[in-house]
Formats: structure tokens, sequence, C-alpha cells
């Protein structure tokens, strides 16, 4: 597996009540360069005080502990100060569920149906700061911030969307690139461009992927696919 060239270890805290599945994955994760295990919990108040011992980068937060456990461990690990990243790990989810997690801090969900190497570039990327989400969650999540009577979610006039922007979002939503977006619109790729550099400076966010989390959580307006 190619992984990026970092000055520093990732740590790795594993959260998973299957004994079997969590130390095979710390297997599989400690085989790989840049990774460092620093802690395998088999439930969430040992994971939140591994979280004490050492510096943590991620958690691998095993979603078979169930919604609630692990919207409190999130919340707790909150609480006690861990400044790091969680990424969620699950066999399937509801778009409910998903928000909540992602509302709570959670920086991706990555369903356990995707290859091994897909993992690798999900720990990756949330280290970095950024978003980590299945396409499928996505789909499920747009769905979800709709309002069916077709009310904005955040009714902040200054954080509605206009309609070339929900057509922008909507297209970043379902992994579209900015060629193919402006081709569904008849724009430009530049006139794009310009529509999604509005909303980063609107915003604050830098990248797409952070876009995309603002809108799952609601935050910019009702958007339908």
């Amino acid at each position: 597996m190619n992984s990026p060239v970092v000055e520093k270890q990732i740590r790795l805290v594993l959260l998973d009540e299957q004994g079997l599945s969590r130390t095979s994955l710390a297997r599989l994760l400690a085989l790989e360069p840049g990774f460092e295990i620093a802690g395998e919990c088999g439930d969430p108040a040992e994971a939140v005080e591994a979280l004490s011992l050492s510096p943590v980068d991620v958690v691998l937060l095993d979603f078979n502990i169930g919604p609630e456990a692990a919207a409190g461990f999130i919340s707790a690990a909150r609480s006690a100060g861990y400044q790091g990243q969680f990424l969620l790990l699950a066999g399937t989810v509801d778009a409910e569920t998903s928000a909540l997690v992602l509302k709570l801090g959670a920086a991706g969900i990555f369903l356990k149906s995707e290859a091994a190497e897909r993992l690798i570039q999900a720990i990756w990327l949330v280290a970095s700061g950024e978003v980590w989400i299945d396409r499928r969650v996505i789909h499920l999540l747009a769905e979800r911030c709709a309002d069916p009577a077709g009310r904005p979610l955040d009714p902040k006039p200054n954080r509605l969307l206009s309609h070339r922007e929900r057509d922008v979002v909507t297209g970043i939503l379902g992994g579209l690139t900015n060629r193919k977006i402006a081709v569904g619109m008849g724009l430009s790729e530049g006139s794009v461009k310009n529509i999604l550099q509005g909303l980063f400076s609107r915003t604050g966010v830098r990248t797409r992927s952070q876009l995309v989390r603002l809108v799952l959580e609601g935050s910019l307006g009702s958007v339908r696919g």
C-alpha cells in the first residue's frame, strides 16, 4: 500500500467490542508505514482512559458498540480534552445516526464493505483534518438535508443557497467533478469554480470535503438531489 510520506507517525486508538475484529485490524494497521497503535479498547470507558495516557491522532470507532454508546463516547472524549479525530467504522448506518455523529465531531464514516486500501486512505485523510464520508452515506444524508416542506434548515438569510449554489453543492454531494457539474448546469467550468470559491469565502472552509460536512450538518440551507 502506498502512503503519503509524513514527518511523524499517526497514532491510533481502536475501539471495538469484538476482540477478534479489533485484534485483526490492529495487526493490519501496525504493518502500515506511518501508523502506530496506541491502544486497543473494548469499551468506551477504556478508550477515554487510553486517550488521556498519550497523544492520539485518530480514534477508529467501530459502530457495533451502538449509536448511543458511540455518541456518548465522542462527547466524553471531547469533554476529557481529546483534540484528535474520530473515524467511524460501520457495516450499515442510517441518515439520522450519521448526521448525529458528524455533528458531535466525527471526521468520517467508513463502510466495512470497502477494501483495506480505502481504509488506509481514509485514515490519512482524516488525520490531516479532512472529512471522509462514504458516497452511499452522502446520498442518505443529502436526502435528509432537504426539509419535506421545502423550508430551509437554517433560517439565517445569509446562509441560504441560491439555485446555482444548490446545484453545485448537489453535484459535489454526488461525487461529480467541477467539469461534470458544469456540463450538467450548462455553465463553463470556470463559472462553477467561481460559485464554489464564493461558497468557500462565505462559509470559511477551504476544501470541498469541508463544505460537504457543513451541508450534511444542515448548515447551508436545504439541498435537494
